[in-house]
């Protein structure tokens, strides 16, 4: 996974880059893949094997792996896996292995898109190939390196999103120096490597213009203060952890210059769904006129469904919400509601949404995706 040092010239409209090497949460070899448990950190770094599509989706579905780019990634990666692994004795019993799988990989995490959006191309990939009459043996080595190429697509569309949202960020704000407020986790532990939204503030770190970042905790299960701080802290960027209960007082006494989150889903008119808590900081951030952002890459878009209100919410089981590392906080048997995303609506970002291929309004959006 790389890591990219960012330099600024003021005659210059473009981010100078250079790599370096970052966390690392998915690796990936010659059909050997492996993921971060993220549910150990920060206090135990350890890597585990996932061997078949079924490990894969339980690391989705519990978390260990978690941020939509990566569960497509990791998803799709684990099928990969036992692609190199297994024999088929023909091509209909290929297809008929890779779209069930595929399918069952989107029923871990069903609100972030791009693992339905990843087995949607793939699929119509694998389709394609059997119209052409392609050998089974061949679909599967180009179905496996379609898959593998994966990973390094989605560092160089962090990397260019990056680059769009800190310059936007920089042209609006007009300061040298930026305060940026972030939820949840969207750095290297939620991407192939880099960030979305953290990528944005990495960008602005590594060209002099970040004062400083505020992180949410993240509650009921603190990807912010487990994750996003880890990441903060391993790249040594200036930031503080705070409880989501503060953000507006940090909005009102800390001079905050923008927020900047993340999406697991876009719709068609910029509605977009994130972690819970998202909605309450947008309608913060509008009170106190401060620009909204979200970093999404157009995986993470999802131009067929028009607006927010459709969007299947997950929602995870009470003992995240009533306890914290396996310690009951809640008294026994109380009733919970623990939905793990919000929508926001189009109106409340303010800033732009962010992607790869620049910063957009909402309507703005909607006319990419007609082109």
């Amino acid at each position: 996974t790389i890591r990219i040092i960012h330099s600024f010239h003021p005659n210059s409209s473009r981010f100078i880059l250079s790599p370096i090497m970052t966390l690392q949460s998915i690796r990936y070899e010659c059909g050997e893949l492996s993921i971060l448990d993220q549910l150990l950190l920060p206090h135990e770094t350890a890597y585990e094997r996932i061997g078949c599509v079924e490990d894969g989706w339980k690391a989705i579905r519990s978390m260990k792996v978690r941020g939509a780019p990566a569960i497509a990634i990791v998803g799709c990666l684990s099928l990969a896996v036992e692609l190199h692994k297994r024999e088929f004795p023909d091509t209909p019993s290929l297809s008929s292995f890779i779209k069930a799988q595929l399918t069952h990989l989107t029923t871990a995490r069903p609100t972030a898109v791009n693992m339905g959006k990843s087995a949607a191309i793939l699929i119509k990939f694998v389709d394609s190939m059997v119209e052409q009459n392609v050998s089974h043996e061949e679909i599967k080595s180009r179905l496996a390196g379609k898959i593998e190429r994966m990973l390094p697509d989605d560092i160089s569309d962090n990397m260019k999103l990056s680059e769009h949202g800190a310059k936007h960020i920089m042209g609006r704000i007009g300061q040298d120096k930026v305060t940026i407020l972030t939820h949840c986790n969207t750095g290297s532990l939620a991407t192939a490597g880099y960030g979305t939204a953290l990528g944005v503030v990495r960008s602005l770190h590594a060209a002099q213009h970040l004062r400083e970042v505020y992180c949410t905790e993240t509650r009921p299960y603190n990807q912010g203060s487990r994750l996003t701080a880890y990441e903060l802290m391993h790249d040594h960027v200036p930031s503080t952890l705070i409880a989501d209960s503060m953000v507006g007082l940090v909005m009102r006494t800390r001079g905050i210059s923008a927020v900047v989150v993340g999406a697991d889903r876009v719709t068609r008119n910029g509605d977009t769904a994130n972690k819970i808590g998202t909605y309450q900081i947008a309608v913060l951030a509008q009170h106190h006129g401060i620009p909204f952002y979200v970093a999404a890459p157009i995986t993470c878009h999802d131009g067929g469904r028009l607006d927010g209100e459709s969007i299947v919410i997950e929602e995870r089981p009470p003992h995240e919400l009533t306890c914290v590392a396996g310690v009951q906080l809640a008294p026994k048997d109380m009733n919970c509601w623990n939905p793990a995303f919000d929508v926001t609506p189009n109106e409340l970002i303010t800033g732009g949404i962010i992607t790869e291929h620049g910063v957009f309004t909402p309507h703005q959006l909607n006319d990419f995706h007609d082109k």
